[in-house]
């Protein structure tokens, strides 16, 4: 058998070649004939698209019908050399000099219109759109490294878009609906654009799903968020839909269903919450009547005490409680819902503060009341150990009476005095004492 002109493949190489390359063409016509039915190709083809969309698909489309151009180039070379290795079962050196020619060196010819520059610069249409060289010849594995990189940067446009519109809009049709319901409720209610804080969100939130179906309809693209550190043409796969703005609506919406879901609670238990306001006020309103008498007996019974005043009734809270019993009976709930809210925590507040007021008024009595018990109580403590007729003791302890049931009492004299019987309590009780009028 005749060896193969120097630098030529010989019979096996060629073999081997020819079976990669079927296996490779075989491969990039499944692709492409998938990309043609692609579902996210189909629709880009129809949609009327704007921006970032708009220029990458144009500069995809371009690259499509490169595809098929190359992808032809690359089935008459494979065919040509199929068909010259076919000529003989053991190739002669002229014909494995055409084979080398077209399957290992520059045997391929791009043809005018068909011919682009050698990278595509990830994808972008600046690239694709770039000046075509009037011919190109290629080796086979560069037409194939190059359709295969344009078959990535295709194929990651299309992927990406039907992702988007795959997620996004009907997503978007879903919240609308919602709102659209919850827009009737809020009607319902009272809640109402320029009415009500609600209200207005809820036309702010039309506005926005409106303006985001429409941009994510022309421009999906827009909406693709990639991996950090990914470039826009690497190979597919890789992104999310970007849902910020669907989010932060659909968190909206959800606010505002709570703002209305709370208008109805007011609605379905007003009169119950307003009688336990008007309950609340009425008590302390008691409360303060009780601490202005209080503090009156107070000024009468004890001297030289400071007495804090005592203020008026709760006139504003009251007012405010007509105004909700007003509103309940216009059914404007959006108005009683949070001046209902205020009324509640307000009343409790006033409540307390009546409370503490008429502590603090009642405090000098209770001083005298728990100075009071202690001196009874020193007395039994006293007459139980038979000490009842001690003179000492006598004196002092109707020295603290006097103070302690005179009006008004001097409270300061008094806890004195009681202070003195504690004292001499103490002595007699630690032990016998040699003193006159006493009892050992």
């Amino acid at each position: 058998m005749p060896l193969p002109p120097r630098g030529s493949m010989d019979r096996e190489e060629v073999d081997r070649a020819l079976a990669r390359l079927g296996a490779e063409h075989e491969a990039i016509e499944t692709s492409l004939l998938a990309l043609q039915d692609h579902a996210g190709r189909r629709l880009l083809e129809g949609a009327e698209l704007s921006g970032t969309t708009k220029e990458r698909w144009a500069a995809a489309e371009q690259a499509i019908s490169l595809l098929w151009a190359h992808f032809d180039a690359y089935t008459g070379a494979l065919g040509s050399a199929r068909e010259i290795r076919a000529r003989r079962r053991s190739p002669g050196a002229a014909e494995l000099a055409e084979l080398t020619a077209l399957l290992r060196d520059h045997g391929v010819t791009i043809a005018p219109g068909a011919a682009l520059p050698r990278t595509l610069a990830g994808g972008y249409p600046a690239s694709l759109t770039g000046p075509a060289r009037l011919s190109e010849s290629l080796k086979l594995d560069e037409l194939v490294e190059r359709m295969n990189r344009w078959y990535a940067e295709v194929i990651d446009v299309v992927a990406a878009a039907d992702s988007v519109w795959s997620a996004l809009p009907a997503r978007i049709d879903l919240l609308a609906a919602e709102l659209q319901r919850t827009r009737s409720l809020a009607q319902s209610v009272g809640v109402r654009s320029g009415e009500h804080p609600a209200g207005d969100d809820l036309e702010r939130i039309t506005a926005e799903l409106t303006a985001l179906r429409d941009e994510v309809v022309r421009d999906p693209l827009a909406f693709w968020s990639r991996p950090a550190g990914r470039s826009p043409g690497a190979a597919p796969g890789g992104g999310t839909p970007d849902t910020a703005r669907y989010d932060a609506a659909a968190r909206g919406l959800e606010d505002v269903r709570r703002e209305i879901d709370a208008v109805l609670h007011v609605r379905q238990d007003a009169e119950e919450r307003l009688i336990r306001v008007r309950d609340v006020l009425s008590r302390a309103d008691r409360t303060l009547g009780e601490a202005r008498r209080a503090r009156g007996e107070v000024l009468a019974k004890i001297a030289a005490s400071e007495v804090p005043a005592v203020s008026g009734p709760p006139t504003a809270l009251n007012e405010q409680l007509a105004n909700a019993v007003e509103f309940r009976r216009r059914a404007q709930w959006h108005r009683l819902s949070p001046l209902l809210e205020s009324l509640e925590q307000r009343a409790e507040e006033e409540l307390l503060r009546a409370r503490e007021s008429l502590t603090a008024v009642t405090a000098p009595l209770a001083v005298r009341a728990e100075l009071r018990g202690r001196l009874d109580a020193y007395k039994a403590k006293v007459a139980r150990h038979g000490f009842a007729e001690d003179r000492i003791l006598v004196e002092r302890y109707d020295a603290a009476r006097r103070l302690l049931w005179s009006a008004p009492c001097d409270l300061i004299a008094a806890e004195q005095a009681v202070l003195r019987y504690q004292r001499a309590t103490a002595e007699v009780l630690a032990g016998p004492v040699d003193r006159p009028g006493g009892m050992a």
